[in-house]
């Protein structure tokens, strides 16, 4: 089975399983683990942060984020495809008690002018207190339903700028911000500067089996502490993970263009096949997503799996694959050629 339903089923290699065999452990409840303080110190300082904090998942450190920068009953600005939102299990309502506001977007981006039309014109005969206050503004990089579509910096300084300018808090999840870099050449401390926090995964392209983390100032990530633990995120010997991250980190960056080539030769490879809607110009990274119009989304990835083929649906009539660090050129070329006898048979 070929399986490219996600970046997440990547796995650890030798050389990771053997850093984490040999880390240096601790009680990290106790601030005394070495190679958890080594990770986040080491991810603060790519992302140009003063500190971060190391979590399970980026679920907890999109929901730790937000529950650090607002209060119940807070009204929180969002693209209305984005993870946070659709994502994470309710997660925004369910442990920080604030109101989405959705933003419309085109592939998970969205312009200046759409956040000032959601913070609306304030008037002195309008109650100050009937509506929910906006607080913080949200933002992924690279947008996984938008087809892993990187930011321009220039949009997302505008954006966030606008964003300070009615007196938000920004954060960004960069689950795949890894992944901007690679493709862009941009830094990852460049995309961060502009937010006030910073989520990233070290468990997708990057192929360590567990984590993320939260990047920000000292006393955000002191605060965010508190509530990681309230959801659940205290760790005792967490070294032994952290070293799968922070090999992660060392080594498997500059790889992630290899995923993004992959990527774009599947794009080009069932871009002319009937029955299938795809640009390539729009894989942008390692996330390819197109539309099937001669059978539901689900029946063609019901087809694709009977073949030898593990590919996610998505919606009626899409499908989403993402090729990862464990899969090689010939893996691709033979989910090419699955794609294409599903294709042509459902004609």
């Amino acid at each position: 089975m070929i399986d490219l339903r996600s970046d997440t089923i990547s796995l650890p290699t030798d050389a990771m399983r053997h850093a984490m065999a040999h880390a240096k452990v601790g009680d990290d409840l106790y601030g005394d683990d070495p190679t958890v303080k080594e990770l986040e110190h080491t991810v603060a300082e790519l992302l140009g942060k003063d500190d971060a904090i190391y979590m399970p998942t980026g679920t907890m450190t999109n929901q730790v984020a937000l529950r650090t920068h607002t209060s119940l009953g807070d009204a929180i600005l969002l693209d209305q495809m984005s993870h946070v939102y659709l994502l994470e299990g309710g997660g925004p309502a369910a442990l920080s008690g604030v109101l989405p506001r959705l933003l419309p977007t085109t592939n998970g981006m969205f312009k200046p002018d759409d956040v000032t039309a959601v913070m609306g014109v304030s008037h002195p005969f309008f109650p100050t207190t009937v509506m929910p206050p906006i607080t913080l503004l949200c933002i992924e990089n690279t947008h996984n339903i938008g087809g892993g579509k990187i930011w321009p910096l220039d949009q997302l300084a505008a954006v966030c700028e606008r964003g300070r300018s009615h007196g938000l808090k920004l954060h960004m999840d960069g689950a795949r911000l890894w992944n901007a870099s690679a493709a862009s050449g941009i830094p990852e401390r460049d995309y961060a500067r502009h937010f006030d926090s910073v989520s990233v995964c070290f468990s997708k392209g990057l192929g360590a089996p567990v984590g993320s983390a939260l990047c920000g100032t000292k006393d955000f990530i002191a605060r965010a502490r508190r509530f990681k633990q309230m959801f659940g995120g205290g760790f005792r010997q967490a070294g032994i993970i952290a070293a799968g991250a922070l090999y992660a980190l060392k080594h498997n960056r500059s790889r992630l263009t290899q995923d993004h080539e992959h990527a774009q030769m599947i794009a080009h490879g069932i871009a002319q096949l009937p029955g299938i809607e795809i640009d390539p110009s729009s894989v942008e990274t390692n996330i390819v997503r197109f539309k099937v119009t001669s059978m539901s989304g689900g029946e063609f990835a019901t087809r694709l799996h009977e073949k030898g083929l593990y590919v996610l649906p998505s919606g009626a009539d899409g499908i989403r694959i993402i090729p990862y660090l464990n899969i090689t050129r010939e893996e691709i070329e033979a989910a090419i050629r699955i794609i294409r006898e599903v294709a042509l048979a459902g004609q």
